[in-house]
């Protein structure tokens, strides 16, 4: 049976993200620092209080996966601050590095013994994070920090070879989630199904490439 693993699983994509792998037959393990009901009501399992951007609880969370052989990681945790340049606090723009950057790092190289050889890892990043795409200014913190994260998904691709993993390096769409204060384009659901779709086409000779949910090739 597949094995995957979701991080900011309680609500929003990485509910959907659970859910649709589990409709699929995978056997499904859902990160959170805390379930929501929908979560609990999926029945898959749950391992609790982890956040990803303490060393401690992800130590926590390899202990509790210890044996476990897992398919397929999605990085999809995150937050976005609304900022712009007159009143940016740097301090906000260092949280959502921690969250955004830092935190599926960690997660990756902490679940690498668990990892199978020819395996996948998504990272759920954003358009917002393309410097090419950047026509508007503003958001700081998640502009840069998303621009990390395209830059880590891009090393872990080649470190990653030798063993066959394949990176995606994913943005959903503008999706209403709570993230987004329930404004924007797609669903949940639409969101997940099309990141679902890019994993499946996914590639050791696209690894590492960015691209949109629904198929669209982006710039860096």
């Amino acid at each position: 049976m597949t094995i995957s693993l979701v991080t900011g699983s309680n609500r929003g994509i990485g509910l959907e993200l659970c859910r649709q792998l589990q409709s699929r037959g995978h056997a499904v393990i859902g990160v959170c620092r805390a379930p929501s009901p929908a979560l609990l009501k999926l029945g898959v399992r749950i391992e609790r209080d982890i956040d990803i951007t303490s060393d401690e609880a992800l130590a926590t969370l390899g202990a509790r996966l210890r044996g476990t052989r897992l398919d397929l990681v999605i990085a999809n945790a995150g937050i976005l601050r609304d900022d712009s340049l007159e009143d940016v606090e740097l301090e906000t723009v260092r949280e959502q590095f921690e969250v955004n950057a830092l935190g599926p790092l960690r997660t990756v190289k902490q679940l690498l013994p668990n990892l199978n050889d020819g395996g996948k890892v998504a990272l759920i990043t954003s358009r917002m994070g393309s410097i090419a795409d950047n026509g508007s200014g503003g958001y700081y913190g998640y502009r840069m920090s998303k621009a990390a994260l395209n830059a880590a998904g891009v090393s872990l691709a080649h470190d990653l070879k030798p063993r066959r993993i394949a990176v995606a390096i994913l943005h959903p769409g503008y999706v209403r989630t709570d993230m987004t204060g329930n404004s924007g384009q797609l669903e949940p659901s639409e969101s997940a199904r099309m990141l679902l779709e890019r994993i499946d086409a996914l590639e050791q000779h696209t690894s590492g490439s960015f691209w949109h949910a629904n198929g669209e090739r982006l710039p860096w």
